[in-house]
């Protein structure tokens, strides 16, 4: 579970409010979306989820653990994919995954089963051997995301997921999606491909200006907007100046 109270971020002493008094709750076994346009706060929302940042004021906690309070054992229950696969160029593949594997304990035959069964998945054999500065923008994404998924957190912060990844890789990620959440995991991902939000999320946040603008499974959405043909058009009309 994450709980989201009352947060508020700002930047440049204050002068830029980048998320204002922010509350939310998502429950185990529920696919969450966060959408909204570019600067409107996302990024810098799962930011402060995960622990990179510190709100200025509010309160959130994972699974009931207060994250600044509780910071380690919250960041040992949680994997995030950051919207830049940014990592360590220099170390090959399989040697970022076995230090995933370090930091988070996971030990012997789990650990290769783990790993082989994700990488497999996502077509890496070949390339898990090799640097990762010479990946592509899509293969760099994918063993970060088979990173993710090797740990089994239980909870699973996605930013911008499906960039760069084949058809092939999104389709298995949203599968891999359902799966943590059927299992009682909490998953918390943003967007900016509406379609995917519409035909996978239990409920969704619309966030605009550090502020939520909606929050609730589409039928709930569609009730809060004239324009109901799609979530689309919902959200262009919530987030409209």
């Amino acid at each position: 579970m994450i709980e989201i109270e009352h947060v508020s971020k700002s930047y440049n002493k204050g002068a830029v409010r980048a998320v204002d008094d922010l509350s939310l709750t998502v429950p185990p076994g529920e696919i969450f979306g966060f959408l909204g346009p570019n600067g409107a706060g996302k990024t810098t929302t799962i930011k402060m989820i995960v622990g990179i940042l510190e709100p200025d004021a509010g309160t959130i906690r994972i699974n009931g653990l207060d994250s600044r309070a509780e910071a380690l054992r919250c960041k040992a229950m949680t994997a995030y994919v950051p919207d830049e696969p940014e990592i360590y160029e220099r170390l090959k593949g399989i040697e970022f995954l076995n230090f995933i594997g370090d930091v988070y304990g996971i030990d012997g035959p789990e650990r290769r089963r783990r790993i082989e069964r994700w990488i497999e998945a996502f077509e890496l054999t070949r390339a898990v051997g090799d640097p990762i500065q010479t990946y592509s923008h899509g293969m760099r994404q994918k063993i970060i995301l088979t990173a993710a998924l090797m740990v089994k957190p239980r909870v699973l912060i996605l930013d911008e997921p499906m960039v760069g990844l084949d058809p092939r890789s999104s389709h298995l990620l949203k599968e891999a999606m359902r799966e943590h959440c059927a299992g009682g995991g909490t998953l918390f991902f943003s967007t900016h491909i509406m379609e995917i939000a519409e035909r996978l999320c239990d409920r969704i946040g619309i966030i605009r200006k550090g502020r939520l603008a909606a929050l609730g499974t589409m039928a709930e959405l569609r009730d809060q907007a004239k324009d109901k043909a799609s979530l689309e058009n919902i959200f262009l009309e919530l987030t409209e100046s």
